[in-house]
């Protein structure tokens, strides 16, 4: 009896280990914030402009970068269906900074346009990575 007691717990045991890798290394799709996007190209792998930061932004959840009054914001995609609200785009840290770069969202109107890079003519459509937090 107490050898069945023992073993009695293994199914719960497994199924908890089972589980809990895919929680912790899971991402979640985040709703989109538009369907289409202006680039530079088809893999909107070209910097269209540089923009400068003109105040602070504090990101609402993961699919948007913080930026700080000053930066510099490399933009990649200019979101199209709701009037170019949002970008995206990159902040770099600065030289002696650990941050990376990293690639996310932002209001429009939180950045001044300073160079103009490559025509953004090329739409594309956003898929579930544009807006995936992980």
């Amino acid at each position: 009896m107490a050898m069945e007691g023992r073993y009695a717990n293994w199914p719960l045991i497994l199924v908890l280990c089972g589980l809990l890798p895919l929680d912790v290394q899971a991402g979640r799709q985040m709703p989109k914030l538009s369907d289409k996007k202006l680039c530079a190209d088809a893999e909107c792998s070209h910097p269209i402009l540089i923009a400068r930061a003109l105040q602070d932004y504090y990101p609402q959840d993961c699919r948007f970068i913080p930026i700080r009054q000053g930066q510099l914001v490399y933009v990649y995609a200019m979101l199209k269906d709701q009037g170019n609200l949002f970008w995206a785009g990159s902040v770099q840290g600065s030289y002696y900074s650990e941050q990376e770069a990293r690639l996310g969202h932002f209001p429009s109107s939180v950045v001044e346009e300073t160079h103009a890079l490559m025509p953004a003519e090329v739409v594309v459509p956003t898929d579930k990575w544009d807006f995936y937090c992980h």
